[in-house]
C-alpha cells in the first residue's frame, strides 16, 4: 500500500476547498486498491470535507492530550472519533517548535487517539543542526521510543519522517539519505511492534519534480505533502507518480 497524505496546515477557505476538489476530480485519478489518499485539514472544515469526499481519508492536524474539560480552544480525541475521523497528525515539528510540545505529550496524544479508534500519524525528524552534527539516528530513536512508549501495539499507526530542515524550505533529503533513514526507522519499529507492517512516509518539500523518486524508494510507503498539497495540479502530478 502507498499513501499520499496532504497536510493543509492553516490554509484554505471553504471556497478554495470546493475548487480544489473540483479540479482534482476533473483529472479522474483512478481508484486503486493499493493507493490511499488523505488530507489533514483545519478543524472547521472536517465535516465539510467528509461530505464531498468518498474514498479519501480525512484527518486532523493535532489533538489534545486531555479527555475534556476547561481547555479552551482544544479538541479531544473523543470528539475526532465522534465525527468518524480517519487519522490525526501528532508530533509535527511545527507543533514541537512553535508550541513547545514534548515527546511525552505526543505519547499521551497517541494513546488518546488509539482509545477512540483514530489512527495516529506520528511525525519525527531532526533539525539541520542535528543533521549536520551526525545525530539524526540518535534524535529519531529518542522520538520513536518516547512517543510509542506503552501504546497499544495491536492498533495501526503511520510514521512520517520529516527532517525539520526540509519542511517548507525547498530543500529535500537525498534519495540515499531517505532510503537509509527510513530503513533505520523501519528496523526500530520492527523491534517495537514485532513486524514490518508499519507504513513509513517521507515529508519535506515533496513536489512533482522529486515525488517519483521518493515514492518509488523501496523503504518509503508514501509521502506527507505540505505546500504542494494546496495546489490541485501539483497534487495530481505527485499522485500520478503511482499510476
Amino acid at each position: 500500500m502507498k499513501y499520499i497524505i496532504g497536510n493543509w496546515k492553516m490554509n484554505m477557505s471553504a471556497g478554495e476547498i470546493v475548487e480544489f476538489t473540483r479540479r482534482v476530480k476533473k483529472y479522474k485519478i483512478p481508484r486503486k486498491r493499493n493507493v490511499q489518499f488523505g488530507f489533514a485539514v483545519p478543524y472547521v472544515y472536517i465535516l465539510g470535507m467528509a461530505k464531498i469526499q468518498d474514498y479519501v481519508w480525512i484527518g486532523a492536524q493535532n489533538v489534545s492530550e486531555h479527555d475534556n474539560g476547561a481547555f479552551t480552544g482544544e479538541v479531544s480525541a473523543s470528539m475526532l472519533g465522534d465525527v468518524g475521523l480517519d487519522f490525526c497528525i501528532v508530533g509535527h515539528s511545527e507543533r514541537r517548535t512553535l508550541f513547545n510540545e514534548t515527546d511525552e505529550q505526543v505519547n499521551e496524544k497517541i494513546k488518546k487517539l488509539q482509545q477512540y479508534d483514530v489512527m495516529p500519524l506520528l511525525c519525527i525528524g531532526e533539525t539541520e543542526e542535528q543533521y549536520e552534527a551526525g545525530s539524526t539516528k540518535e534524535v529519531l530513536l529518542k522520538q520513536i521510543t518516547k512517543a510509542l512508549d506503552g501504546i497499544d501495539k495491536t492498533k495501526d499507526i503511520i510514521v512520517a519522517y520529516e527532517p525539520v530542515w526540509a519542511i517548507g524550505t525547498g530543500k529535500t533529503a537525498s534519495i540515499e539519505t531517505i532510503r537509509e533513514t527510513a530503513g533505520f526507522i523501519r528496523a526500530e519499529l520492527r523491534k517495537i511492534f514485532g513486524h514490518n507492517d508499519t507504513p513509513i512516509l517521507y515529508g519535506g518539500s515533496v513536489n512533482p519534480s522529486n515525488s517519483d523518486a521518493i515514492l518509488h524508494n523501496a523503504e518509503v510507503d508514501g509521502a506527507l505533502i505540505g505546500g504542494a498539497s494546496l495546489d490541485a495540479d501539483k497534487f495530481v502530478q505527485i499522485a500520478s507518480s503511482l499510476f
